[in-house]
């Protein structure tokens, strides 16, 4: 009986000490994201929704045993700082995988001082500069780059078009002094020249200023019908302001980062009636009622804040590749993480069950395919994909959809005006 009870306890003990090393067990992720400065309001979405992403992963079982964490820093929406947080995550921290971040200018630096040149896997959930795609085609990101929103290059196609059906046929353009601002100008005028519409003047400004006067007045020669205002929401309503404020004509385009209550807190919404807009799109799952559904609850954030979507995403997707690796080796989840995508896996959602499904057909070496909450997705080598675009507009204080144009529409449009 001693004997038995010696052995009943020892295994016990064993089994205690089991359990508790699988809690301790942990694969970190680095994710740097903009908590604050001009695109705080997208960086405090962005990494709440990672965190859901994992916590569902985890709640399903984990990955190999281990439970998946993030090490997240703040990129206080500056590139230099960034690259110090990267540093710290890749060459102190180990990390495999990057998130972050939300806007090209901090992922850029990112990428091409950290990320690409020591071959760790980063995925950004929106920074959507066509440069980064330049860097891919350039041989200069070693394959590591991913990011789950379409390139600039064909939301400035859709944004012009938007532009004509609402009936802005000369337009002043107020834009950040950034890479994502100058490129987003350079491929909405293209397709807007070619579509019949007329740019009065393109008026660059540097974030953080306290004041935009001088750049607004000289965004109103020429007498345009409406201004386009590429910016984040702080700058960006300080700068729509000033517009008002100055007697512009209160008829805006914007872009998709300006998708944000509190833009139109701090204008004011009876300044908005006429206020359109492009965002990227999403062809809604079981994923996208999942989402809605439980984000508020977990991050005290609004569902439909531009960022918080398709961070999720990216946090699913890496999470997923880290099981389908079967190691912690960057080269190796980046390779898992086309596997997770296969267009010819099993359908795999968000939330809980769905990734307990799918780590029990990883388990046993069968192709899945995520289908998340901005729909179902596949990289390019560049790490690009492809997705339609959401039109809307601000009616009574809110951002509502008007319509949408399809991936397809937009890349006959984007092959129109290009020849």
């Amino acid at each position: 009986m001693k004997t038995l009870l010696l052995t009943l306890t020892s295994a016990l003990a064993l089994s205690a000490a089991a359990a508790a090393n699988a809690a301790d067990c942990k694969i970190t992720v680095g994710v740097v994201m903009e908590l604050t400065g001009p695109a705080g309001e997208y960086g405090q979405a962005g990494a709440k929704s990672v965190d859901m992403a994992f916590r569902d992963i985890n709640e399903a079982g984990g990955v190999r045993g281990c439970q998946l964490a993030t090490d997240t820093r703040d990129s206080q929406s500056q590139g230099n700082v960034a690259v110090d947080a990267a540093t710290q995550l890749v060459q102190v921290g180990k990390v495999p995988v990057v998130i972050g971040g939300i806007i090209s200018s901090v992922s850029i630096p990112i990428l091409t001082s950290v990320t690409a040149p020591a071959k760790v896997v980063q995925v950004s959930p929106a920074s959507s500069s066509p440069t980064l795609t330049a860097l891919g085609r350039d041989g200069k990101t070693n394959g590591i780059f991913f990011r789950t929103i379409t390139s600039d290059a064909l939301q400035g196609v859709a944004a012009a078009k938007y532009a004509l059906d609402q009936g802005f046929k000369k337009l002043a353009v107020i834009h950040v002094n950034n890479d994502f601002g100058v490129n987003m100008v350079n491929e909405f005028s293209r397709a807007y020249k070619a579509l019949g519409g007329e740019i009065v003047s393109v008026t660059p400004y540097n974030e953080k200023q306290s004041s935009y006067q001088s750049e607004v007045t000289k965004a109103m020669e020429g007498e345009p019908d409406g201004l386009y205002l590429i910016s984040y929401p702080v700058d960006g309503a300080t700068i729509a302001r000033a517009w008002i404020s100055q007697g512009g004509v209160q008829k805006f385009l914007l872009n998709d980062g300006m998708n944000s209550k509190d833009f139109i807190t701090a204008v004011g919404a009876e300044y908005l009636n006429e206020a359109y807009g492009t965002s990227s799109g999403t062809s809604p799952t079981k994923s996208t009622e999942y989402f809605n559904a439980n984000y508020k609850a977990f991050s005290n954030i609004e569902p439909s804040n531009p960022a918080a979507d398709r961070s999720y995403d990216a946090g699913a997707i890496v999470g997923l590749a880290i099981a389908a690796a079967g190691s912690d080796k960057s080269a190796d989840i980046r390779e898992a993480i086309y596997k997770v995508v296969d267009p010819k896996g099993e359908p795999i959602y968000a939330g809980k069950e769905e990734f307990a499904k799918a780590l029990k057909l990883i388990g046993e070496g069968k192709p899945i395919r995520y289908e998340g909450v901005i729909g179902p997705v596949a990289f390019d080598k560049y790490g690009d994909i492809t997705g339609p675009f959401r039109l809307w507009k601000i009616k009574d204080g809110e951002v509502v959809t008007v319509s949408e144009m399809s991936a397809d529409d937009v890349g006959k449009l984007k092959a129109e005006t290009d020849k």
